[in-house]
C-alpha cells in the first residue's frame, strides 16, 4: 500500500502536468458543449494551476463559477497537491 504522506510531485514535473491534463480531459467535453475549452499554462511553486479559458469560456459571465465550482474541484480531487486554480491570459 502507498504511504499517504508521499512526497508531492514538483510543480514542473511532467507527471504532475500529465495528471492535470487527464483531469482536464474529463471536463473539456462539458466546456466544449458551450463553445469553450481550457488550456494548461503552468503550475506555480505554490501549486496554483494556471489555466487559459478558451472560446466562449473566456468571455462567459459564469466563467468564474465554472472555474471555482467545477474545474478547481475536479482538479483538487484528482491531484490533492493543488491549492488553487486561476484563469490567466496567455502571452504569445
Amino acid at each position: 500500500m502507498t504511504d499517504s504522506k508521499a512526497i508531492p510531485l514538483a510543480p514542473n514535473d511532467p507527471e504532475l502536468h500529465r495528471r492535470i491534463e487527464e483531469a482536464l480531459d474529463m471536463i473539456r467535453p462539458y466546456l466544449m458543449t458551450d463553445g469553450g475549452s481550457v488550456r494548461l499554462l503552468g503550475v506555480t511553486e505554490d501549486y496554483v494551476v494556471e489555466l487559459e479559458l478558451l472560446g466562449a469560456c473566456g468571455s462567459c459571465p459564469m466563467s468564474l463559477m465554472t472555474l471555482r465550482a467545477g474545474i478547481e474541484q475536479v482538479l483538487k480531487r484528482a491531484i490533492p497537491e493543488i491549492t488553487r486554480v486561476e484563469a490567466v491570459q496567455a502571452t504569445s
